[in-house]
């Protein structure tokens, strides 16, 4: 302010001088014209000067004393405000010394020490201060919490330079703002809104149609009331909207105590027996993500996709945009109408003949059952003369000795593509196929998903969270034994005539034996009808059997590995493979396969360095569920098989990490 004064004061001096000069100037012009003006012009002129001189100094001295009556006034309105402040206020440097503090700081803090505290919040802040990207931003922003009491810190760092250094220091103003009241309306706020839950009976119909008819009225409400008491514990409002669906409402504030619950009405369900023996279980989908309850509940359905997706009998909670999975450990049923496999098949066949062109692409490293799905799905589109091409790495060690056959074909010289020419080919009417995997970060390829508008899926993993979403078709059965199962299936109910040739037949029927490990898991009817017919097509066994057989330096890999297995919890078997090798994955997954041929050992993890990555093989003899585990890894599969792939962590952390996430599975079974 004193600047500024000071300012006014030059620009008055000034401006008094140029009027000065001006009539200076004038009386010369009069005395050049009349030289007996000169005598009265130096007396004139003279006499300004005086008054001028005289004028200034009454006037600086009126300004001054302006000025320091302002000053006064202004200081001293500060100095109440800070004395009198309505929020506490302290005033300390970055060492936790106290300077000053206001009257309302005493009175608040009086009866609690907090001197602990502020030296606590003193170092952080002075921490986070050091440590900022843009050093000119003084402000100071943060919650305290004292007591029963959630104070906002409101404040900044001042610069005050002291005589006996050279170097600047801080002090720092500090503003405590009670908001424990206003957190208090927030959290009611929030608590009172409303969650949006989806219950649905898994295959209703079908357990329907294996009961005999006296016994349904009295099932039906045994389901109903365990349902309608498992709802009433949240104060929560349940309607049936069909006969295999409801509709549940609650407020937010009961959404933890669900979680802590854990969905307890999945058990209850299964409880409940008929003389048939046939068994009941749900899926359910909750969700409080949207504005309104319309919102909520399209979030809901999204979400029970995903349920029925992963097979049924769980419960998800979508919570800001992440899914939590509940329950899920029982083996999926296989459905026994085929009616969904027909239905895709047609649609199928008309989106193929709607496109220009047909891209096939499988996981990335794809297996024995992506490859013999693509092969499948390339003989459908041949059919209907179209052109179709299988995007696939030349880098998978796994297919050699699969591809060393399919080279012998003429046929197939041009149809296995890379990504690279396969963007460089891909249009809006390309139809893209995507076998044996649902996730978007998966594929082959994921720059083709942008690329295309048409897109199917056909997968029999689970559902996860990062799925591919706005598919125009998808066929993704979790009880299906592999993709090749149902692109079998599909290729039997196609209304074109499918002339498979041997060598896709073979492939098909290879891809069903990898994922049942020789018919032994996960095998159900259709997986032997889908079998029989590829069988018909002229499947050489003893040729398939070939393109599984390892050389003698894999299998003594595979002994070394099994060899240094250890185990955890009793009969988990986890093994490294520490070796960089292009087949890491295949390796793994053998030594997983064979460490669970050894009696007492219920589930096997073989982890092994991919490039940057550590790859997770999993597997399980029924009892543990594998997928569940490696899912909160990152990875995904079926309850007997299962893998993932993890960045950013060494070969031996991963391990810890896989070891925490099986004694949490333990934890949340026991619990």
């Amino acid at each position: 302010m004193q600047n500024n004064n000071r300012k006014m004061l030059e620009h008055f001096i000034s401006r008094t001088k140029i009027y000065l000069f001006v009539i200076l100037m004038l009386l010369i012009a009069i005395c050049i014209q009349d030289p007996r003006w000169i005598i009265p012009s130096l007396a004139l002129f003279a006499a300004l000067l005086v008054y001028a001189g005289l004028t200034d100094r009454k006037r600086k001295n009126e300004i001054s004393e302006t000025i320091q009556d302002l000053t006064i006034t202004v200081d001293s309105a500060a100095k109440t405000s800070l004395i009198n402040s309505p929020f506490p206020l302290v005033i300390l440097e970055t060492n936790g010394t106290i300077i000053w503090r206001s009257a309302k700081f005493v009175s608040e803090f009086a009866s609690q020490d907090i001197k602990q505290e502020l030296d606590e919040l003193t170092l952080d802040l002075k921490t986070e201060f050091t440590n900022r990207k843009e050093p000119n931003d003084k402000s100071i922003h943060r919650q305290f919490i004292l007591g029963k009491k959630t104070y906002q810190i409101v404040g900044r760092f001042v610069n005050s330079k002291k005589a006996n250094r050279e170097k600047s220091e801080y002090t720092m103003i500090l503003y405590f703002i009670d908001i424990t009241e206003n957190l208090k309306l927030q959290k009611e706020y929030n608590d009172s809104k409303s969650c949006v839950g989806i219950i649905m009976i898994d295959n209703y119909e079908e357990n329907m149609q294996m009961i005999e008819s006296e016994e349904k009225p009295q099932l039906i409400a045994e389901i109903d009331k365990c349902i309608y008491e498992w709802t009433n514990d949240s104060n929560g409002i349940l309607l049936k909207s069909d006969r295999d669906r409801y509709v549940y409402l609650f407020e937010q504030r009961y959404l933890e105590q669900i979680k802590k619950d854990r969905f307890s009405v999945l058990d209850k369900i299964k409880e409940i027996n008929s003389k048939s023996n046939v068994p009941f279980t749900l899926s359910i989908a909750v969700s409080n993500e949207g504005k309104t309850d319309k919102e909520k509940y399209k979030s809901a359905q999204t979400a029970m996709d995903i349920v029925l997706g992963r097979g049924g009998d769980q419960a998800v909670i979508r919570q800001n945009e992440i899914y939590k999975f509940f329950g899920g450990r029982a083996q999926e049923v296989e459905k026994r109408t085929k009616v969904k496999a027909r239905v895709v098949a047609h649609a199928l066949e008309n989106l193929i003949r709607e496109s220009d062109k047909i891209m096939i692409m499988g996981h990335t490293n794809p297996d024995i059952d992506a490859m013999g799905s693509a092969m499948g799905i390339y003989r459908l589109a041949k059919e209907l003369d179209k052109n179709a091409y299988i995007v696939t790495s030349d880098q998978s060690t796994t297919l050699q000795n699969f591809k060393e056959s399919l080279a012998k074909e003429v046929e197939y010289e041009d149809i296995l593509i890379s990504k690279e020419v396969a963007e460089e080919n891909v249009d809006e009417n390309t139809l893209l196929v995507i076998v044996d995997t649902h996730k978007a970060t998966y594929v082959e390829a994921p720059e083709l998903l942008t690329k295309t508008k048409k897109v199917v899926i056909i997968d029999h993993h689970r559902r996860s969270a990062d799925y591919i979403e706005n598919a125009t078709l998808t066929f993704q059965e979790v009880y299906a034994s592999s993709a090749a199962e149902l692109v079998t299936e599909l290729l039997q109910y196609a209304e074109t005539k499918i002339n498979l040739r041997t060598i896709e037949a073979e492939s098909l029927y290879a891809g069903i034996m990898m994922d049942t490990k020789n018919f032994t898991f996960k095998t159900g009817v259709r997986t032997f009808e889908a079998a029989a017919y590829l069988r018909r097509c002229g499947v050489d066994i003893i040729r398939v059997k070939k393109w599984f057989q390892s050389d003698l330096p894999s299998f003594n890999r595979i002994a070394e590995i099994v060899k240094n297995a250890e185990i955890v919890n009793d009969s988990i078997a986890i093994a490294l493979y520490n070796r960089k090798a292009k087949d890491a994955n295949l390796i793994c997954a053998k030594a997983a396969d064979e460490l669970l041929t050894i009696s007492n050992i219920t589930a096997s993890f073989v982890l092994g360095k991919l490039g940057d990555k550590i790859c997770i093989s999993g597997r399980s003899i029924g009892d543990i569920n594998v997928q569940i585990i490696l899912e909160k890894l990152g990875g995904g599969g079926h309850i007997t098989l299962a893998g993932a792939q993890v960045e950013g962590m060494t070969i031996e952390e991963v391990k810890q990490e896989l070891i925490i996430r099986i004694n949490e599975y333990f934890t949340e079974i026991e619990n």
